[in-house]
């Protein structure tokens, strides 16, 4: 695998490139110039990343003749919200910045959602460029245009798609990463596997060491994820149908997320998607789906690199098994009262179960429920 690689995402006029690789940060205003002709950028970020990364943003745009404005917000998923969303558009308005000018998300999968969300409102849409600092958001959440905020009632309830024009996914970022950080985004990795690529996940089980300390498995398995997704969102961008599948383990993850107020020192998003593949394993099997095996076979990779795979795994008092119900019921995999969940026949054989009893879903959930 060379140090660069370059993955499509094909949407006819609005087709953009994932540009993947070491140094593509010192590379960024040039590329920025040259693809979106962009003069004047917003950057936004959050005060980690900045600290470590923003300056270095801030020359590379400079040597490319663009003129940038930071705006900062604090870390973390309880950014994602109306009162953030309001103060990033106020700056972004206030900075003078025009349509034709570029909004850049400049760190995790909170500041991708909330600057793609941000950009789409803003003078009624704006230029938008991802450049995703963690591992989850290389991988999943700067790809396929999904921009949103969470509210009281769940996560993600409000948004938009809106599609970048470029995604920079420098991997030398990544080892600026907490180990738990990392983690959770490898959870994002091993989901592609687990939807339709069985034997890649059978080489994340041998080579996930080696993604881990950042050699040349790194690239090649962040490569094939956004493959993999670039895949499903060219058939399916708007989620009417098999992009469906992408939100494997998502239905129960964000229930917990919902459980724990998006508290990130309890759990953060990859965390709760590692418990809910593993719950969605479980739960097929329960469902005379899958086989025991396989579910074991998923939760003992992601117990191996050091992931939470159970309710029990999360710190902290969580409500009863009635309550992450409502929370399940209020998702927007929700269609005319009934669930829809994305099961599994084994692993890579993931499907789109609609109809699923809740009945069915709560007895399990008091089943797994720590209590």
């Amino acid at each position: 695998m060379s140090e660069q690689t370059t993955v499509p995402v094909k949407l006819g006029d609005r087709s953009y490139d994932i540009l993947i690789g070491s140094g593509l940060i010192d590379r960024a205003g040039q590329e920025i110039a040259a693809r979106t002709g962009a003069r004047r950028v917003a950057i936004v970020s959050d005060e980690n990343v900045a600290a470590l990364h923003l300056q270095h943003l801030t020359d590379s745009l400079k040597a490319g003749g663009i003129e940038s404005t930071p705006i900062l917000v604090t870390p973390g998923e309880k950014s994602k919200g109306f009162a953030t969303l309001e103060t990033v558009t106020n700056a972004i308005l206030s900075a003078r910045l025009e349509r034709g000018d570029i909004v850049i998300a400049f760190g995790g999968g909170v500041i991708g959602d909330l600057a793609g969300f941000a950009a789409s409102i803003a003078r009624r849409g704006m230029g938008f460029v991802q450049i995703p600092t963690s591992l989850l958001a290389q991988v999943d959440s700067s790809v396929g245009g999904k921009t949103g905020i969470n509210t009281a009632h769940g996560k993600n309830l409000v948004g938009a798609f809106y599609q970048p024009q470029l995604v920079l996914a420098d991997t030398d970022v990544l080892d600026t990463l907490s180990p738990r950080e990392f983690r959770a985004g490898y959870a994002e990795v091993a989901k592609y596997g687990l939807i339709d690529r069985p034997d890649f996940f059978a080489w994340l089980e041998k080579n996930w060491q080696g993604i881990f300390d950042g050699g040349p498995e790194r690239i090649q398995a962040i490569a094939v994820s956004c493959q993999s997704k670039a895949d499903v969102v060219a058939r399916d961008e708007r989620e009417t149908g098999d992009r469906a599948l992408l939100n494997l383990g998502h239905t129960f993850g964000h229930a917990l997320e919902t459980a724990t107020h998006y508290d990130s020192a309890r759990l953060v998003h990859g965390e709760g998607v590692a418990i809910g593949m593993v719950l969605a394993h479980q739960f097929s099997v329960k469902m005379n789906l899958a086989s025991d095996d396989d579910a074991k076979r998923v939760e003992a990779h992601l117990r191996h690199v050091g992931l939470p795979v159970s309710i029990g795994d999360i710190p902290g008092e969580l409500p009863p098994a009635d309550k992450l119900m409502d929370y399940i019921a209020q998702d927007k995999k929700v269609a005319r009262g009934a669930l829809t969940f994305i099961l599994t026949r084994g692993i890579g054989q993931s499907f789109i179960a609609r109809d699923v009893p809740p009945s069915a879903v709560l007895s399990f959930l008091q089943e797994k429920h720590p209590k």
